[in-house]
């Protein structure tokens, strides 16, 4: 698939089967991993960056490729060093660019043996592993919060646990405490000492007898967008749940705003359009960075002015990701203007839009999942490179064919 070409039908209703989370199977395999587990958990995802993640952990191959799989690098790169063993870790050309040494850093100061096989603070990396002696390690808030879940992830290995202090504006919250949700669900004692440091008892993992992986808030984030966007759609996604530790859950509040009603069931939710959006959006995305491609499609779409801070980590997801948004949205004749490196707003304004657009991926699954609604109003929309959605979401394509959509050029 290199080309695909979409249109919406008028009416949209289905019952999807969601991904599992993508975010609580790492952190469950990596825990399962250090809990040496005998069974894996339930309901894994088919996606890319959980199949990597198995295979590295089942396999243990001298050379450890995750592809483009960033919460893998960043995972593996921890785990590695209290794994016995030497291995290389590495993945493609561009997670070859993403860089990771304040996590290295990190180890290092625990007492990691890790080295750089190429340039000086990015991938790939030579990881010995060794028991790691010391516990009192400092990181800034403000980087990417999978530092931070690594770290914590590996506490109980540690031989004195882990204190880990975080300094400045700590980002994306949900995401750590998801990873303390999933590390006390395998017997770990850790947790926030106070505001701005955590700890982690030298205590080690207990698996539990199983452990079942819920579908991902997400992927139900492009459900949402088409809802919003949709004359008239009803959805069925089950596997979701009220009480959720995904910080993305959050998605179902902020698309109220947008038209979109969450009815709660038992184990599912339905959408459903209902309701007037608002005129304007402000929001700070801090806590929830996947959604904010999500939120900039569907808000410039239904032609409401948004002001979304709290981004600066999207410059070093698959791709900068503030930059891409704003090349593929002015095709579709809207200028985005970026501010400090982290806000992104449009205030209404339009350019001359493309003939014919057709949206660039950039090898980044979120661009192609957020923009696919978008041949709801606009009729028809060309994608390029659709084939990323299967780092996360690889049967996301097939979904839309079953609610009506139409899609020309699939293999």
């Amino acid at each position: 698939m290199k080309r695909i070409i979409l249109t919406s039908p008028d009416k949209i209703y289905g019952n999807i089967t969601l991904p599992s989370s993508k975010s609580i199977c790492n952190r469950a395999l990596i825990i399962n991993a250090l809990a040496q587990a005998f069974s894996k958990p339930e309901n894994l995802s088919d996606c890319d960056d959980t199949r990597v993640m198995i295979h590295a952990l089942q396999e243990m191959p001298p050379v450890i490729d995750i592809g483009a799989a960033g919460t893998a690098m960043r995972f593996l790169t921890a785990f590695l060093s209290v794994h016995p063993g030497t291995h290389i870790l590495t993945g493609t050309q561009r997670m070859q660019q993403r860089p990771i040494g304040l996590l290295v850093n990190a180890l290092r100061t625990l007492g990691a043996d890790v080295e750089y096989s190429g340039n000086e603070g990015y991938p790939p990396l030579r990881i010995t592993g060794r028991q790691l002696i010391n516990h009192d390690v400092t990181l800034p808030g403000n980087v990417s919060s999978q530092y931070i879940s690594a770290l914590l992830m590996i506490g109980p290995a540690l031989k004195n646990g882990l204190t880990l202090n975080l300094t400045g504006e700590i980002i994306s919250r949900p995401y750590i405490d998801l990873t303390l949700h999933l590390m006390k669900s395998f017997g770990a004692k850790a947790g926030w000492a106070n505001e701005k440091q955590l700890y982690v008892e030298p205590h080690p993992y207990e698996a539990p007898s199983s452990y079942y992986v819920e579908s991902d808030w997400s992927a139900a984030s492009y459900w949402y967008e088409i809802c919003a966007l949709a004359p008239e759609a009803q959805i069925e996604l089950p596997g979701l749940f009220r009480q959720s530790p995904q910080g993305d859950a959050y998605v179902a509040h902020l698309f109220s705003s947008l038209g979109v009603k969450t009815q709660y069931l038992d184990h599912k939710v339905v959408l459903q359009k209902e309701g007037k959006p608002v005129s304007q959006m402000t929001y700070n995305f801090i806590n929830q960075p996947d959604l904010a491609q999500t939120f900039v499609v569907t808000c410039a779409l239904l032609n409401i002015p948004f002001r979304f801070s709290g981004l600066q980590s999207l410059k070093i997801k698959e791709t900068d990701r503030i930059a891409a948004l704003m090349k593929e949205m002015k095709k579709l004749g809207y200028v985005l203007t970026e501010t400090d490196g982290c806000i992104l707003e449009w205030n209404g304004e339009r350019c001359p839009s493309d003939t014919s657009p057709c949206i660039d991926t950039y090898e980044d699954h979120r661009m192609a999942m957020a923009f696919a609604p978008a041949c709801i109003p606009l009729g028809k929309l060309s994608i390029n490179n659709p084939q990323v959605v299967s780092k996360s979401y690889p049967h996301f394509w097939d979904d839309l064919q079953a609610t009506g959509f139409t899609i020309n050029g699939k293999n």
